[in-house]
């Protein structure tokens, strides 16, 4: 069993998890080791650039011309999570609760994971206007620069997240912004006796922002890159952020070793 968990999404675990935090077997030393990570709605850049106006979530769903979907270009496509992932119900109850249907736009199931990053690469490769879910951090959000839009009102209750809005059945879903995700860094109650001081500091310390995360995958799927060749490609570019990470002496020795 290892005794760290870097980037562990918390809340596909969060009841076992609690209990293993509250009777001291696993500790958490890092609640947010990716800075900006999380799901939601997303546009290319480019989408924002062209149209200022664009602000929100409730600001696209009054576009649907900006967005034709292919089937029939009198109506918006939004393009939802795949049938039988976890977010598919979230999506469709989130278009019907921002009452999409009735604004002129239509829920396309990209059938797949393949489909889902198709559909995101073809139209951003088009230059045409994109809208539907997507996670970061990934590398398709890296390679083709999408931007996660704020919902324009804030989350509801969890109450009602978790049993309606995440569930097939829901009469009535609420308009709402997407859960935020919970990420941390856990580690085992082994680790926390039996290592130095350093080693529990740099892992407290470490923190990767999505943007500079999803940089680092779209180079190791453009180069067929390894984790450890991306570790270096990071260190060498991105001097400023994981200096903060270490002290000064291991610093000075990290920049020797990649000279």
């Amino acid at each position: 069993m290892p005794d760290i968990a870097p980037e562990l999404w918390t809340q596909a675990v969060e009841v076992p998890l609690r209990a293993a935090l509250e009777a001291g077997s696993l500790h958490s030393m890092n609640p947010k080791p990716i800075q900006g990570a999380g799901e939601g709605w997303v546009v290319p850049d480019y989408t924002l650039v062209n149209h200022p106006e664009l602000k929100t979530v409730l600001d696209i769903i009054e576009h649907p011309e900006l967005f034709p979907y292919k089937e029939d270009p009198s109506k918006g496509a939004f393009v939802g999570c795949p049938a039988g992932w976890g977010c598919q119900q979230v999506n469709n109850n989130l278009f019907t609760a921002f009452d999409m249907e009735a604004k002129g736009w239509v829920l396309v199931d990209p059938g797949s994971a393949a489909g889902l990053d198709g559909a995101m690469a073809k139209a951003v490769q088009r230059g045409d206007d994109y809208f539907g879910y997507y996670w970061s951090p990934t590398a398709m959000m890296g390679k083709y620069k999408m931007e996660m839009v704020d919902f324009g009102v804030p989350f509801v209750e969890m109450d009602h997240w978790t049993n309606c809005i995440t569930q097939a059945e829901c009469a009535a879903p609420k308009q709402s912004a997407w859960s935020a995700s919970e990420i941390n860094t856990i580690v085992t109650d082994s680790f926390m006796k039996n290592n130095d001081p350093k080693t529990a500091a740099y892992i407290s310390a470490r923190v990767f922002p999505a943007a500079e995360m999803g940089e680092m995958l779209v180079y190791m799927g453009d180069n067929q890159a390894s984790g450890g060749d991306a570790a270096i490609e990071f260190l060498k570019n991105h001097e400023d952020l994981w200096t903060q990470w270490v002290g000064v002496q291991a610093a000075n020795l990290i920049k020797k070793s990649l000279n």
